[in-house]
């Protein structure tokens, strides 16, 4: 027997190698990655054209064009370099709109064109001239190029809009923060960005609250729609302050949230008052008389989307469809303090009251004094002191884009305030001698050291009353005690019974 187990092993270990060295041979035995690999067909190389890269664009049914009507560039082309020659990267700009989007919207492009919306000629005026600027400018883009070192108040107030204040107008695509980056031009509200980035390329016919609050966030008008108000920019005051890890600040701040609008609780959006690029011209009188009348009032010259029901009494239908009753004037206070007293005064819930706001230019390298203070709600400063404040590298120098030419130049302007609060709504009778609720718009304090860190110009604060006029979007309840916010300012300085 043990003469006999060498025959049986063999013919055993033969068949077993055989079977194990011929496995291309089994149709149902996966190969080893490295023969797959040599036998795989080589990749197809990429399809001539935009779609052989941006196969995944996605377009609206209203604006199926080929990519090269608004980018250019040449769509034929395989090569990226060949493809992208003279490509427009931003075909919506406000220099180059009247060409893509004004070939079918002329009228629409027309009227932006003029519009305070785009020019920001309003803003940019109040502040020159509060800062001796003897005669107004058209817009933004005629700000005159100050010298690299100003020699005025006015220079310096130039310089500060240029560089400091107007990041988002629609010539640029906003500031890096997440919910704040967009377009330019028609494409700043009518495209969808995310995360910094376009969604896809499907044009929306009505902006989105998404798309008004990536400009109209930080302590301006529409963030108090949404009851946002900013954290200060020092770390003791904002949270969470324990950390020195980077976090999610879509807005660039981070915001208290208070009480919301009523009409945004009710389910009205920014565009169902405010009609975009006409907002500026043909709608700047809308107030809130606009739609809600006395009652028994007659209903004239409504706004467009305000009409009368069967009932004869005024009915809003929203641009989401949905018809919203709007409210008559029925409380005595009405009749007796109407032509007195504007609506806020009584129907904000809070107001914004940032004071003072200190804007600090600064040519020296010298930034450890910010250390506390580096959200400072522009990303471009922010990332300066990151930079420089955490790295062995070398430091950057102290400079700033321009936010018209894009181009860099010496200096970095820094913010702050004494303090920011909500609680106290400030009001005061205007020169029309309304009372109205004001907000501290121009308490603006500038100041400039130069790069040898002399003092130019120190707590410089313009010429103009630093409060003005405001209409908080913070509508709610006028509450029990409305009266007393108001009645010191009228004669007698005591609520009326009548009014009780």
């Amino acid at each position: 027997m043990n003469g006999k187990i060498p025959f049986l092993i063999v013919p055993l270990l033969a068949l077993f190698l055989v079977c194990a060295c011929s496995g291309d041979e089994a149709p149902d035995r996966e190969q080893p990655a490295e023969t797959a690999a040599v036998s795989a067909e080589p990749a197809a190389p990429p399809l001539p054209g935009c779609r052989g890269c941006h196969a995944e664009i996605e377009q609206d049914a209203h604006h199926l064009l080929e990519c090269g009507e608004c980018h250019g560039g040449n769509p034929e082309a395989a090569g990226l370099e060949e493809a992208h020659a003279d490509m427009v990267a931003r075909p919506a700009h406000p220099d180059r709109m009247a060409e893509t989007c004004g070939r079918c919207h002329q009228e629409v492009v027309r009227q932006l064109s003029a519009a305070t919306h785009l020019t920001l000629r309003n803003a940019v005026n109040l502040v020159r001239n509060h800062f001796g600027a003897a005669e107004e400018i058209p817009g933004l883009t005629a700000i005159p190029a100050p010298p690299e070192s100003p020699e005025n108040s006015l220079q310096l107030a130039d310089d500060m809009l240029r560089r400091r204040c107007l990041r988002c107008h629609f010539y640029t695509p906003g500031d890096d923060y997440p919910a704040t980056r967009r377009g330019t031009g028609c494409a700043a509200c009518h495209m969808a960005f995310s995360g910094g980035k376009p969604v896809d390329h499907a044009i929306l016919a009505r902006p989105t609250d998404h798309q008004c609050l990536s400009c109209h966030y930080g302590n301006f008008v529409g963030a108090d729609y949404y009851g946002r108000f900013d954290h200060d920019f020092n770390w003791e005051y904002r949270t969470p302050h324990t950390t020195r890890e980077k976090y999610f600040r879509p807005y660039g701040v981070e915001y208290h949230e208070l009480a919301r609008d009523i009409h945004l609780e009710r389910g009205l959006v920014c565009i169902d008052c405010h009609a975009g690029h006409r907002d500026s011209n043909a709608e700047a009188g809308l107030t809130c008389s606009s739609c809600h009348r006395p009652a028994g009032a007659p209903l004239l010259d409504l706004p467009a989307r305000v009409s009368v029901d069967d009932g004869g009494e005024p009915i809003l239908t929203a641009v989401s469809g949905a018809a919203h009753p709007v409210p008559r004037l029925r409380h005595p206070a009405h009749e007796q303090y109407g032509e007195l007293v504007a609506c806020q005064v009584c129907h904000a819930q809070w107001a914004f009251n940032d004071s003072e706001t200190h804007l600090l230019r600064a040519d020296h390298d010298d930034y450890y004094p910010w250390d506390s203070l580096r959200v400072q709600a522009s990303s471009e400063i922010e990332n300066l002191l990151e930079h420089n404040l955490d790295t062995l590298e070398d430091e950057l120098p102290p400079a700033m884009r321009d936010g018209i030419t894009g181009k860099s130049r010496p200096g970095v302007w820094y913010m702050g305030f004494i303090q920011r609060r909500w609680e106290d709504i400030l009001i005061r009778q205007d020169r029309d001698n309304i009372i109205k609720v004001f907000r501290p718009v121009l308490d603006l304090h500038l100041s400039y050291i130069d790069d040898e860190e002399n003092v130019i110009f120190d707590n410089v604060t313009g010429g103009g009353p630093p409060l003005l006029p405001y209409t908080p979007h913070t509508t709610g309840p006028a509450g029990l005690f409305y009266l007393y916010r108001f009645t010191n300012l009228i004669d007698g300085g005591s609520p009326s019974p009548a009014a009780q």
